[in-house]
């Protein structure tokens, strides 16, 4: 499962271009476009859905990813237990 968030929707088809990731695991719920981008909530909505889709899947693991702008970004890696 990976949440990306999306501020411009090149990101993500960039990104699954250079990956080569599965498009039904990214965003499952909707990106940061349909599901709103408040400023300096971002990346508290991000994990609140991973964690949340992790558990209600029963997944095991989920990537969670944002732009810090400047072509800066971070990543968390989340494992079920």
């Amino acid at each position: 499962l990976v949440e990306i968030n999306e501020a411009f929707a090149p990101v993500v088809l960039a990104w699954l271009k250079e990956t080569g990731a599965d498009p039904g695991r990214v965003n499952v719920n909707g990106g940061a476009i349909a599901l709103g981008h408040p400023l300096g909530a971002t990346g508290a909505r991000l994990m609140t859905t991973l964690l949340h889709e992790l558990e209600r899947t029963g997944g095991r693991y989920g990537l969670q990813t944002m732009c810090e702008g400047g072509g800066q970004a971070n990543v968390t890696i989340v494992e079920r237990l």
